[in-house]
């Protein structure tokens, strides 16, 4: 029974469906009908008498140096104006089209924000324009941001004033009635605004006493709105225009040294080296086997401190900078076993002689290895000499020694 009805109850709710889609159909053709004849009516009566059009009010321009918002012309429309950045709006911001076809409101203009205007600065200072915001030029016996205060009367410390190389006279001009004074870059404005001079910015001074970054790594040299730097005798300036880089005399056959001597190449300069063997002391006799190192002639067999002193003896050179940061390594000594025989089991190394060995450790940095390191910074110009040695063991029996003569050139400069 419940089935049935469930059936009968789809059916007629479909039927429903039907039905109003049929209405719905009819409405919509209708509606159709109705605004098609509504269309044609308007368009017969407007043939016959033309509707006078909609009242609008003339174009409106954006200011110069300003900016139009709207662009519809129409009655009850609103036009707004803005001014670009550094002017002010003179006139109306908002104007609106009236029904007779004129516009509410002034016709707008963008006018230079003048922060001169106000005559700021006092004292007779002149007074220099900038996007807003305005720098005060202040005579000499003058200071602070509008000249209030009474300065010392004597020119800066960094300005050259004798020669006149280093003075210009200022760039003027006249400004809504104000004399608007300015100088070239690197100068600054000296006087009152009638009778001002630019004068030479002094920038070696200026960085020098504000400690800021150093415009030079030696000398600066000051010119007439700008500045140079310039290197010690020995050194050449780099292309970043403030470096100093050492010229290596030596690889230039710059040098003078003599047949005999070596040219060794220094901070700033250059030395003539030629190293000599000890003198013979007993059994002990030296040979030279290269520039820069002496061999021990075999000893006789009995001759113990023969065998104690220095094998080789060897002379090494090394410029540095002033000032070097430390700890830093300078010279590394190894031992080389001649082929084969077995080499050293053991190695000690020391620093032996030398006349300023505080400044110095001397240290294993492998089992073949030692190293000689910097640990007191050392300030130039000087030369310092250090000696060092490595002893080598085998089954802990001494076999030999190595002495390392090394001398250090500290230049004047830390570059």
């Amino acid at each position: 029974q419940s089935c049935l009805s469930r059936q009968q109850l789809l059916a007629a709710i479909r039927q429903m469906q039907q039905l109003l889609k049929g209405q719905e159909t009819r409405f919509a053709e209708g509606l159709r009908v109705m605004k098609s004849r509504l269309s044609t009516l308007h368009a017969s009566l407007a043939k016959a008498a033309p509707e006078p059009p909609a009242a609008s009010c003339p174009a409106l321009q954006a200011p110069v140096d300003g900016r139009k918002f709207g662009t519809k012309y129409l009655v009850e429309h609103e036009v707004h104006f803005t001014c670009d950045p550094g002017f002010q709006l003179l006139g109306s911001s908002t104007r609106t089209c009236q029904a007779n076809g004129s516009w509410t409101g002034q016709e707008p203009h963008c006018a230079e924000i003048s922060e001169c205007s106000s005559s700021p600065c006092q004292n007779g200072g002149t007074c220099l324009e900038g996007l807003n915001h305005y720098k005060c030029l202040c005579p000499q016996q003058w200071t602070g941001a509008t000249c209030q205060y009474q300065a010392q009367t004597a020119p800066p410390a960094w300005s050259v004033t004798d020669d006149p190389a280093f003075s210009r006279q200022p760039r003027c001009a006249q400004i809504d009635r104000t004399q608007h004074c300015s100088c070239e870059p690197g100068f600054h404005m000296s006087g009152t605004a009638a009778n001002g001079l630019c004068q030479d910015l002094n920038e070696c001074e200026v960085y020098k006493r504000e400690g800021g970054p150093r415009l030079c790594a030696h000398a600066c040299v000051n010119l007439p709105g700008s500045y140079r730097c310039a290197c010690p005798g020995g050194y050449v300036l780099l292309g970043d225009g403030k470096s100093c880089e050492d010229i290596d005399e030596c690889a230039l056959s710059q040098d003078n040294c003599t047949r005999g001597t070596t040219c060794i190449n220094t901070g700033g300069g250059f030395q003539c080296v030629s190293p000599q063997c000890p003198q013979p002391a007993g059994n002990v006799t030296y040979v030279k086997t290269s520039p820069f190192q002496c061999e021990r002639n075999p000893c006789p067999m009995e001759s113990r401190s023969c065998h104690q002193a220095p094998k080789t003896i060897s002379f090494h050179y090394l410029p540095l900078p002033s000032n070097l940061l430390t700890p830093t390594p300078l010279f590394r000594m190894a031992t080389a076993a001649a082929p084969g025989r077995p080499g050293p089991d053991s190695l000690r190394f020391g620093i032996v002689g030398g006349n300023n060995r505080g400044h110095f450790v001397m240290q294993r940095s492998d089992r073949q290895t030692g190293e000689l390191i910097l640990v007191q910074s050392l300030k130039g110009p000087q030369t310092i000499q250090v000696d060092v040695d490595m002893s080598e063991y085998l089954d802990r029996v001494f076999q030999a020694k190595h002495v390392s003569k090394i001398t250090v050139f500290v230049s004047a400069y830390e570059f």
